[in-house]
């Protein structure tokens, strides 16, 4: 089991995501969670190029302050939605061998369903933690209606675990034990 935090930069963290507060909240739960039961936290950054203010070495491009990643923990660069297309992580997950990712971040209807898509195609079971990942509104659905379609309509059953925060918590202890 590894916790994949999917682009929770500073450029698009805040206020204007759904839920923000209770995304914070849940996403810090979960890291916290992980930490605790031995669980791997891997972070992924999006990378849009040099340039675009979005990139290495550009404020917008670092992590949130709340959920800063530990010194000993991985971070990999991405320049496509899914987190699969960096070819370091792909490999490094591979030789790991674990077949289940939790997958938390930024954004709902962009990186995190692109990398969900992306993990079942590649056989790994996919845990989802509800209220952990959150988009904005868009030119067709408000950012509630976004939220709810993946995680309520999209993902499971067909793509993911979609599974509270304490139940997804409750699995890595059982992780732990085993």
């Amino acid at each position: 089991m590894v916790l994949l935090v999917i682009d929770v930069q500073k450029g698009i963290t805040d206020e204007r995501l759904y839920d923000f507060s209770g995304f914070i909240r849940n996403t810090k739960k979960i890291i916290d969670a992980a930490r605790e039961n031995d669980i791997e936290v891997i972070y992924i950054q999006h990378d849009d190029g040099p340039g675009s203010g979005f990139s290495v070495g550009d404020e917008e491009f670092e992590i949130y302050d709340g959920i800063r990643p530990l010194d000993s923990e991985k971070c990999y660069y991405k320049t496509i939605n899914s987190c699969f297309g960096n070819k370091e992580l792909n490999h490094y997950l591979k030789e790991k061998q674990d077949h289940t990712l939790i997958m938390v971040g930024l954004q709902t209807n962009f990186c995190i369903d692109a990398s969900i898509k992306s993990a079942f195609e590649r056989g790994y079971e996919v845990i989802v933690p509800l209220g952990a990942n959150s988009t904005f509104d868009n030119a067709y659905m408000d950012k509630e209606a976004t939220y709810q379609y993946y995680n309520e309509m999209m993902w499971p059953n067909r793509f993911a675990r979609c599974i509270t925060v304490d139940e997804t918590i409750g699995l890595m202890k059982q992780e732990k034990c085993e």
